[in-house]
C-alpha cells in the first residue's frame, strides 16, 4: 500500500483508491441502482438516482480535509474502472474508525473488497494512527464478513434485530481489530 497525501489516493497491487468526483455519478448510479446492493448495505437507497449519487459524492471532500470521513472510490488501477466505495470514519475522542464498502455486483468475487480493505486499514494504523478499526455486516451478507476475517478482525458481537430493513429484521454482526503496534 502506496499513500500519497498530495493527491489523497492510496494505491494498491491491482487498485487506486481515489477521491469521488462529479464525473463519477453516472458510474456510482449504475452499479448502486442494484436491488442485491441494497439488500446487504445499511444505508444506501434503493432505487438509487443520479441525484443520490452527487448529493453523496459533494460532502466527500470536505469531510476528508475536516478527517471526518474518508472515502474512496475503488478503482481499476490500469484502466480506472470503478468497482466501488470503501469508507473510513474518524471518532477522534476514542482514536477509531469503522471500515464500510460496496462493490458492485458486476465486481463481486474478484477479491477487491479485501484489497481495499486491507489497503485503508493499514491507512488507518500507519497514517491515521488509530487504536481501533472496526465494521458491521449483516449476518445474512457472510461474504462481506469473510473480508473482515481475511483482515484479521475478530468477531466482537452480534446485535439481534438491530436492523429493519424491507419489512424483515436483520441481525448486526460486529467486528474489530486493534493495531497491532499500539499494544
Amino acid at each position: 500500500m502506496i499513500y500519497d497525501n498530495q493527491n489523497k489516493t492510496i494505491t494498491t497491487k491491482r487498485l487506486i483508491l481515489r477521491l469521488f468526483q462529479k464525473s463519477d455519478a453516472g458510474a456510482v448510479t449504475k452499479l448502486c441502482n442494484n436491488y442485491n446492493l441494497y439488500k446487504n448495505t445499511l444505508y444506501l437507497p434503493y432505487p438509487y438516482s443520479i441525484e443520490d449519487a452527487f448529493s453523496w459524492i459533494e460532502h466527500h471532500l470536505g469531510n476528508f480535509n475536516a478527517n471526518k470521513l474518508y472515502e474512496f472510490a475503488i478503482t481499476d488501477k490500469e484502466s480506472g474502472e470503478l468497482y466501488g466505495a470503501i469508507a473510513l470514519s474518524n471518532n477522534q475522542k476514542f482514536n477509531n474508525g469503522e471500515i464500510a464498502y460496496w462493490i458492485g455486483e458486476d465486481f463481486w468475487g474478484n477479491g477487491y473488497a479485501t484489497e481495499a480493505a486491507q489497503a485503508i486499514l493499514q491507512f488507518a494504523f500507519d497514517e491515521k494512527q488509530y487504536h481501533k478499526v472496526f465494521a458491521r455486516y449483516f449476518d445474512s451478507n457472510p461474504a462481506s464478513g469473510r473480508v473482515l476475517q481475511k483482515l484479521g478482525m475478530k468477531k466482537e458481537g452480534i446485535l439481534i434485530d438491530h436492523v429493519k430493513k424491507e419489512n424483515r429484521y436483520e441481525d448486526l454482526i460486529y467486528c474489530g481489530i486493534i493495531n497491532p503496534i499500539g499494544l
